[in-house]
């Protein structure tokens, strides 16, 4: 490699940074990005965003080395076909580092990012996941449900037969290996999944809703399907996660202490 950081007639590639989003569009990135986060993407001037107006929303509330104007930010969607995904690629093989930002949380999960993740391994471009807020882990996190064994189904089918095959098959998968299982779905159905679940589910399967989390309006609930149905429950047309687990064990009775006091009458041995 040259000093000028040249192979042959090949520029070194540039990085790949994936660096995630608040979770709400009026929370600051610096409430949930660590220092090293916001050092790493301060000084890039190509982004790659799902929505250039919502990502400029962003990327003006970070100390920046550059002023907006001056920013290159390349779209992709889930409308973006893959014959233009070369093209979003080329400014780091050219040598320029870029960061992939989503809509909100981690890029690349659930996220139309992850065809421009794997054509940057396939070329040499290095990849950096930054740390910042995930729906999904905190939800998790939040749930009290298996962290050892999880899986996430993205999102349901919206047919009402699909959907509830789907459901009734996650819900087999988490009773067989005690295995949380986490899917989402598209704000202004919430409700309707929470239906479809609380119609299909068995009485005590356990069932957590994570909805605004971070956010002031951030609401957790996990309880058995049939506590649910007892106290029906409004979701907010907001990002939500939902949770199925296994029935949850019962806790064991409590030990029943010795005192180290001595009873009357009696003596040692």
């Amino acid at each position: 490699m040259t000093a000028s950081g040249v192979t042959g007639d090949r520029p070194t590639p540039g990085t790949l940074y994936l660096l995630p989003v608040p979770l709400g569009s009026d929370r600051s990135p610096l409430a949930d990005l660590p220092p090293a986060t916001v050092e790493a993407v301060c000084g890039l001037d190509c982004f790659i965003v799902e929505q250039p107006k919502s990502a400029r929303a962003v990327l003006a509330r970070l100390p920046l080395a550059r002023p907006l104007q001056a920013l290159e930010l390349l779209e992709l969607d889930t409308h973006t076909p893959a014959e233009r995904l070369p093209a979003l690629l080329a400014p780091l093989l050219a040598g320029r580092s870029a960061a992939l930002l989503s809509e909100a949380g981690c890029p690349a999960v659930a996220d139309p990012g992850a065809a421009l993740v794997a054509l940057a391994h396939r070329n040499g471009v290095p990849v950096v996941p930054l740390v910042g807020p995930s729906a999904l882990m905190l939800a998790l996190m939040a749930s009290g449900m298996s962290g050892q064994s999880f899986a996430f189904a993205g999102y349901l089918p919206v047919s009402g037969t699909e959907r509830q095959a789907r459901i009734r098959a996650l819900e087999g998968r988490a009773r067989r290996e005690a295995q949380t299982q986490l899917v989402i779905e598209t704000p202004y159905r919430n409700q309707s999944l929470l239906g479809a679940l609380l119609e299909t589910l068995a009485p005590d399967t356990m069932l957590g809703v994570a909805s605004e989390l971070t956010l002031p309006a951030q609401s957790i609930r996990v309880a058995p399907v049939d506590a649910w149905r007892a106290t029906p429950t409004a979701l907010p047309r907001a990002p939500a996660m939902f949770l199925i687990g296994p029935p949850a064990l019962q806790a064991p009775e409590p030990a029943m202490r010795l005192s180290a006091t001595r009873a009357p009458g009696r003596r040692r041995r």
